[in-house]
């Protein structure tokens, strides 16, 4: 068996479509469905139901997944055994949206730099989603928000960064944050989001009650909304922060109650320690 074909199919599932795992493993759709057909045959197994442009996974499928992500993940591993160094092979990466325009690039150019046979995957996603593909096994490292729970032992955490919460406005004014909080639109950083809690925090310890006209996951959107006089906004001073609010104020509130921490988490015995180490050291590097 031809273990690209279960690579495939894994992409199918994900994705939902075969359209949509084509385009990801850079393959033509009637490609990635021949190599379903293949695998079909070959098992006796009836893997996808096709209804319309979608593909949905069997009952069979669903019981040989984990198999299936077990081996193309031990096949992933192979060209690191005859490293030495454990350096060479795939790094599956999560990353939040502020880090993927903020730490990772340059990061990311030192460790392809000394670590050329290392092959970084990045994954974008939100701090809760990718923790999650985290614990399943489907990322070897995510670059979140600190967690709002204490991190169970199997996971190592690193501290990469701690950002200050600003509040964001359009223009100065003789007017206290506090005052323009009540006064003016409030841009509200998404509450159900790992990062906004500080936010919510600092409303809730001053007795605030904004009137919140949009509620966004996005920081980056956020500061071009703001600058473009739609509302004012309690964001964390992300990397990257002025590139995106350079058409923004921004003035520091409460202290370091409110600071938004960007860690680095992976798994405690990762089938790859040196490459973790690597992504660490790299993101570390001033």
């Amino acid at each position: 068996m031809d273990t690209r074909y279960l690579k495939s199919l894994i992409a199918v599932v994900e994705c939902g479509s075969i359209a949509k795992a084509a385009r990801l493993e850079g393959l033509t759709a009637a490609a990635i469905s021949q190599r379903i057909v293949a695998l079909e045959r070959q098992l006796g197994l009836e893997l996808l139901l096709r209804v319309g442009h979608e593909a949905k996974p069997s009952a069979a499928c669903l019981d040989l997944l984990p198999r299936a992500r077990r081996i193309t993940h031990e096949i992933a591993l192979l060209a690191g055994d005859a490293d030495a160094e454990g350096l060479t092979g795939p790094l599956r990466i999560g990353a939040i949206s502020t880090a993927l325009t903020g730490i990772l690039p340059a990061a990311l150019r030192t460790l392809t730099g000394s670590s050329p046979q290392l092959k970084p995957i990045i994954v974008p996603g939100t701090s809760r989603s990718l923790f999650q593909a985290l614990e399943a096994n489907e990322l070897d490292a995510v670059i979140v928000v600190a967690p709002p729970f204490d991190l169970a032992k199997r996971f190592n955490a690193q501290l990469l960064r701690r950002e200050p919460l600003v509040f964001i406005a359009r223009e100065t004014s003789p007017e206290s944050v506090n005052q323009r909080l009540q006064s003016q639109p409030y841009i509200q950083y998404d509450p159900d989001a790992w990062g906004a809690r500080h936010a919510s925090q600092y409303l809730q310890d001053n007795g605030l009650l904004p009137t919140a006209v949009l509620e966004l996951d996005a920081l980056e959107t956020i500061a071009l909304l703001t600058a473009e006089g739609l509302g004012v906004s309690l964001v964390p001073r992300w990397s990257g922060f002025e590139r995106w609010a350079s058409g923004c104020v921004a003035e520091p509130v409460g202290d370091e109650r409110y600071h938004r921490e960007i860690v680095l988490i992976s798994h405690a015995h990762s089938a790859k320690p040196r490459m973790v180490a690597a992504l660490s050291s790299a993101l570390l590097r001033p």
